[in-house]
C-alpha cells in the first residue's frame, strides 16, 4: 500500500512516547479526542474493539499501547488517511489489526454482525451546509450530511454484541442528538461525560456512551477538567494523555 511521502507528513508520538505516530502535515490533525476515547475502553484481554472514522489511527494506537490483549479494527473513508493508519499500525507492531477503506455504511458490510464488544468514534459533526474547509481531507473529517449520527449509531449497533458499548466524542451542543440517535438504535443506560476546558467553564466537547440493549437510567457523570486556569493539563488529564491511565464510565 502506498504511503504519503515523508515531506507531506510529520512524525510524532502519543501517550508520552509510548506510540510513534505519523500524520499529514496539512489538513485534518488529530486532537486529544481519540486518546480519550481509547482510554474509555476497559483493559480486558480478548475484547474486540472497532473504531469508525479512525483517521491515521491515533485511537487504535492508544488502545494497543494501553491494553495489549485487545483486538482492534479501523474503518476510514479517505484512502490516503487509511493508508497512513495502516503504516502507523505496522510501525507499532499491529500488522494484525485491519483497517477497512470506505464509508461506514459500506465498510461495515465486510464485518461480522454482533462481533464487537466496543465501538468508538469521533464522527464528522459539522452540518453539510456549513462553510467548507479548503482542505478536502479536513472537510471529509469535519462535515457530514444531516442524519449522520443516526446512521452511524445504527450501523455500529448492528456490529456490536448485546451489551456492547458505543462511545462518541462530540461537541457539547450535539449531545442530545447523539443520545437520541443511540436510543433509537437500541442503546440504553446512556452516559454523558463532559470534558471541561478549565474548572467553572462550560464543556465544549463531551463523550457520550450507550450500551446496546441496556435498560438502566441515563446519567451525567462528573467529567474531566482538562486544563489549569493558567495553562497546562491537570494531573488527571496528564495521567490519561501521557501515562495511559483509563477514563472509566462507571
Amino acid at each position: 500500500m502506498l504511503i504519503a511521502a515523508p515531506s507531506a507528513t510529520t512524525d510524532g508520538t502519543l501517550l508520552g512516547g509510548r506510540v510513534s505516530y505519523r500524520q499529514f502535515r496539512d489538513g485534518y490533525r488529530s486532537g486529544i479526542e481519540p486518546v480519550l476515547l481509547a482510554a474509555t475502553v476497559p483493559d480486558r484481554t480478548g475484547l474486540r474493539v472497532l473504531e469508525a472514522g479512525c483517521g491515521a489511527g491515533a485511537g487504535l494506537l492508544c488502545l494497543s499501547a494501553r491494553a495489549g490483549g485487545l483486538h482492534g479494527t479501523g474503518i476510514e473513508q479517505d484512502p490516503a488517511t487509511a493508508a497512513l493508519a495502516r503504516h502507523n499500525l505496522d510501525a507499532n507492531g499491529r500488522a494484525d489489526w485491519p483497517v477497512l477503506v470506505g464509508a461506514l455504511a459500506n465498510a461495515s458490510v465486510q464485518l461480522a454482525a454482533r462481533a464487537y464488544d466496543h465501538a468508538i468514534a469521533n464522527p464528522p459533526w459539522h452540518d453539510s451546509g456549513s462553510s467548507a474547509s479548503p482542505s478536502p481531507r479536513r472537510d471529509l473529517a469535519r462535515r457530514a450530511p444531516a442524519g449522520t449520527l443516526s446512521s452511524w449509531s445504527l450501523c455500529l449497533a448492528r456490529l456490536l454484541r448485546p451489551g456492547g458499548a458505543l462511545t462518541l466524542a462530540l461537541p457539547a451542543a450535539r449531545h442530545l442528538e447523539a443520545a437520541g440517535a443511540m436510543a433509537a438504535s437500541g442503546f440504553g443506560a446512556i452516559r454523558l461525560l463532559p470534558l471541561w476546558p478549565v474548572a467553572g467553564r462550560p464543556a465544549r466537547i463531551v463523550l457520550v456512551r450507550g450500551v446496546l440493549g441496556a435498560r438502566g437510567a441515563d446519567a451525567v457523570l462528573p467529567g474531566l477538567v482538562l486544563h489549569h486556569p493558567g495553562g497546562g493539563f491537570t494531573e488527571p488529564a496528564e495521567r490519561i494523555l501521557r501515562n495511559a491511565a483509563s477514563l472509566p464510565f462507571d
